[in-house]
């Protein structure tokens, strides 16, 4: 097995030189650190963990609090899977790896921060939580640094969708294309999850530029954000407004929901409804007609949440919310008027 003095006698520097280098501690420059770090690399160098935890008095493990029990989807979910994906990246090129942190463990209700204690993580990532409860700000609240997203937790660093740019530029689309008659299918939202209001917001801002009137009777909104949900909330809409022309549906499963009744109905896409999703679902480029949605970026996202946990690590100050533009990919389910 390779040693730091393996590393050592290979570069010409201390052992303790070669530590700090590869702990990332100490006052080395670049060029040294980069010298010894690409020694090891060349040597096989692989760390003791357990001897790297007693000497920095850290474990190296980030807790990731994951919930998403409103769609039920976890990984499979196409912003969330993608967002996961990149942080375990950018983790283990820091050094560091991700342990799963829950309400209960072995049947033992713990808080959130009575698992982190138990588990002596260094950090917490939470992603789209169900609520800001009581448990969550005790964890928000404590000397454990962390960062929130899909979610606005007080306190806590957020990295978030440009949602209001997203439902302005979904709006600006339809005025574009000539439609006058426009509607908004939604899940709920709360006080901090706003993803839903703010399309909505972005959506009517850009509506109201162009002059076109657009009345809470154009609204309706689902409990769930799910295909169903979806399919009941157009049947409700389209029933009361049958002169709509586009609809903006605040995510794809609740799109291809509200397509499904359309065509159970024998009303054509897009030739009489038009249709803007959000999330770039696999399946939405597969549909008839395929789906003009929004892709949220993730790895953008989980790129920056993962630099701004890093940076907390060490003290350095991070904003208190990022936005990532969404990007609108253009198919088949829009028309000119």
């Amino acid at each position: 097995m390779v040693t730091i003095y393996d590393i050592a006698r290979e570069t010409g520097y201390s052992a303790p030189t070669i530590s700090k280098a590869l702990n990332g501690t100490g006052g080395l420059s670049v060029k040294t650190r980069d010298k010894i770090l690409k020694a090891a690399e060349a040597l096989g160098y692989k760390p003791n963990m357990a001897a790297r935890s007693l000497t920095t008095k850290k474990s190296y493990l980030v807790g990731v609090i994951f919930e998403d029990a409103d769609m039920q989807r976890g990984f499979e979910h196409p912003l969330f899977g993608g967002i996961m994906n990149t942080i375990r990246t950018e983790m283990e090129n820091s050094g560091y790896d991700l342990i799963f942190l829950s309400r209960s463990l072995l049947a033992k209700k713990r808080s959130y921060l009575e698992h982190c204690h138990h588990r002596n993580v260094d950090a917490v990532m939470i992603i789209n939580p169900l609520s800001v409860d009581e448990d969550l700000m005790e964890l928000a609240n404590s000397d454990i640094p962390c960062v929130s997203i899909n979610y606005l937790i007080p306190g806590v660093p957020s990295v978030v969708t440009a949602n209001v740019d997203a439902g302005y530029r979904a709006g600006k689309y339809f005025i574009e294309k000539n439609h006058k008659k426009i509607g908004y299918i939604s899940g709920s939202f709360t006080e901090f999850n706003l993803a839903a209001k703010e399309r909505l917001e972005g959506l009517k801002k850009a509506i109201s530029e162009a002059g076109v009137e657009f009345s809470e009777n154009n609204i309706e909104y689902c409990s769930k954000w799910t295909r169903e949900s979806g399919y009941e909330a157009m049947k409700r809409l389209y029933q009361k407004n049958p002169e709509i022309t586009a609809v903006f549906i605040a995510n794809d499963n609740m799109a291809f929901g509200a397509m499904e009744y359309l065509e159970s109905i024998n009303v054509k896409m897009p030739e009489q409804v038009s249709i803007i999703g959000f999330d770039d679902e696999q399946a939405s480029e597969f549909i008839t007609p395929s789906l003009t949605t929004f892709k949220q970026n993730r790895i953008t996202i989980g790129k920056l949440s993962s630099e701004m946990l890093m940076n907390l690590l060490v003290g350095i100050p991070v904003h208190d919310c990022v936005r990532v533009k969404a990007e609108l990919v253009e198919r088949k389910s829009v028309r000119d008027l």
